[in-house]
């Protein structure tokens, strides 16, 4: 260790922290009611939308936001520098979150546009930022436990703002949620803007090369093939990954995919091995948010229709949420067949023929416990299941750093691409115990308990808090110094290609009769991944000992 090295952190971690905190406040109330949003009736502030439209939209939507950061970090690395680019960012996800009070559809896209986009300028380089900074040699081996209190200060803001989405909504509608999420933006920018005198020294781009790419080369070679692309996987005859928009996303990142693989074909013998390590953990790690992005689709409606709720909110029950009616996939039927205020099917006399039951929460209680139409039950809100990962991730993260530190004082310390492969395994074990929930409420016959998804969500957590901040960290210790913005861009690449799969899979669980089956499923896959990094690992840490900064 240098003589300088130091126990303490960089001056600006505190508001790097507060700023990611605030940032993740205002995404995380957003993505807590976007689906229930879509589902919402439309004289309830929602645009009425099947379940299997709104878990497409979402994946789609939650894809996108982790696909621009390869546009960002590009940018920044090449033109923009990283403080510049996150303030543009910010500004443009603030503005994004407002928008989507307004209750048309065409804001609803322009502003999921603004967030995606400024999520591509924001998310890569304020890592990217945080990495430069503890790359001096006085904060070198704080950097791990750097990445976890950056991590810690994400999940503060995720915990909190499913209170405030729930109070905000059932108090004064969706619009003012979403502003409290663009006021959550905007908090972060200004704690940002006030930190700006100690980002200066990591605010530094990287001198070019004569390996790198133009702008100009991307633009043409990436990108127009990507739209290109983008528009065959629309306009194929048949929906290859279930719709057109998951064809077309799928198919639109081919190009960029080729772009990294072409990063490693050309770079020099140096930059081989190294890039070619963060290549594979990156493939591999798909299948850890594919199964982790479930929290928003999937385990919400375990948490909606499964999970005895009862609780703190109050609502009068329809006739349709007391007597189970058939619920059915109208993503096909003509917008003026439907009543847009009931959700209602009619036939062409206007006699109604079926109701849409999105929101059935008595189905699986016996009758006997059903009350009486028109009177007052109390439950709780959905989306404040979601708090429950982040939750854990406060309360986990000093207890992972302490383990991580107890393994390195008995000079056992894990490295970085071990705590990834572990962090896979654990993850794997989280769906086991959804598979337990639906074998004891008996495949959702009954109410099942809150404390499943407690469990779920502990032990997945535990598994992102190996994972999650390690590949962030990894990424900043083992890129190229003239590509670390852009690597950083590839790992969150991964995350989007992950999240898109997660709205794929979630999709299929109508097909589930057995919805254990489902839960198995997500297991195995991340088994077979957990697996494949175990089989690298030894050549993986050889790599990592020789490249790591």
């Amino acid at each position: 260790m240098s003589k300088n090295s130091t126990s303490k952190h960089p001056k600006a971690l505190p508001y790097l922290f507060f700023t990611e905190m605030w940032e993740r406040f205002g995404y995380y109330l957003m993505i807590g009611i976007f689906v229930q949003y879509l589902q919402e009736k439309w004289d309830g502030g929602g645009f009425a939308m099947s379940k299997k439209e709104a878990y497409d939209i979402f994946g789609t939507f939650i894809a996108f936001v982790f696909l621009t950061p390869f546009i960002g970090g590009l940018l920044a690395d090449r033109k923009l520098g990283y403080v510049k680019s996150i303030i543009i960012g910010a500004v443009l996800m603030g503005l994004g979150y407002c928008g989507l009070a307004i209750h048309q559809l065409e804001f609803f896209y322009v502003s999921l546009l603004l967030i995606v986009l400024g999520n591509g300028f924001f998310k890569p380089n304020i890592s990217t930022l945080l990495g430069n900074l503890y790359n001096q040699e006085q904060y070198k081996p704080m950097k791990d436990s750097g990445y976890n209190i950056f991590y810690m200060g994400i999940n503060v803001g995720a915990l909190i703002c499913n209170f405030f989405a729930a109070y905000l909504r059932n108090k004064y509608g969706w619009g003012y949620a979403f502003i409290g999420a663009g006021v959550g933006m905007f908090l972060g920018l200004s704690v940002f803007l006030v930190g700006l005198q100690h980002y200066k020294i990591g605010d530094i781009r990287k001198p070019s090369s004569p390996e790198d790419v133009s702008l100009g080369r991307i633009f043409a070679t990436i990108f127009l093939p990507a739209i290109a692309f983008g528009i065959i996987g629309w306009v194929w005859p048949d929906n290859i990954f279930g719709s057109d928009s998951s064809d077309a996303f799928l198919f639109s990142t081919l190009p960029i995919i080729y772009f990294y693989i072409s990063l490693y074909t050309k770079a020099s013998v140096v930059d081989k091995k190294p890039i070619s390590a963060l290549l594979l953990v990156m493939l591999v790690s798909v299948m850890f948010w594919a199964v982790f992005k479930q929290n928003g689709t999937a385990l919400t409606t375990w948490a909606k229709f499964y999970t005895d709720r009862s609780g703190i909110e109050q609502f009068q029950p329809l006739m349709s949420d007391l007597h189970q009616t058939e619920s059915i996939d109208y993503q096909n039927i003509e917008r003026e067949t439907y009543d847009k205020n009931f959700n209602l099917i009619k036939d062409d006399s206007g006699i109604v023929v079926k109701a849409i039951t999105n929101d059935v929460y008595f189905r699986n209680l016996p009758k006997e416990q059903h009350p009486q139409e028109g009177t007052t039950v109390k439950v709780v809100s959905t989306e404040l299941y979601q708090s429950i990962n982040p939750f854990w991730v406060v309360a986990l993260t000093p207890v992972v750093v302490a383990f991580f530190l107890f393994m390195k004082r008995r000079k056992k310390e894990l490295s970085t691409p071990s705590k990834i492969a572990w962090g896979l395994f654990i993850s794997a074990l989280s769906p086991l115990v959804m598979v337990i929930a639906v074998f004891y409420c008996h495949n959702g016959a009954e109410k099942a308990s809150s404390w499943w998804l407690w469990g779920t969500y502990g032990v997945i957590t535990i598994g992102e808090l190996f994972l999650s901040p390690m590949g962030l960290s990894l990424v900043s210790k083992l890129s190229p110094p003239r590509l670390t913005a852009l690597m950083m861009g590839g790992w969150f690449l991964s995350t989007s290609i992950g999240n898109k799969l997660s709205g794929i899979l979630a999709s299929m669980w109508d097909k589930y009769e057995y919805k254990g089956y489902f839960f198995l499923t997500n297991s195995i896959l991340l088994l077979v991944a957990a697996i494949a990094i175990f089989i690298m690992l030894k050549w993986l840490n050889k790599i990592f000992k020789e490249h790591a900064n």
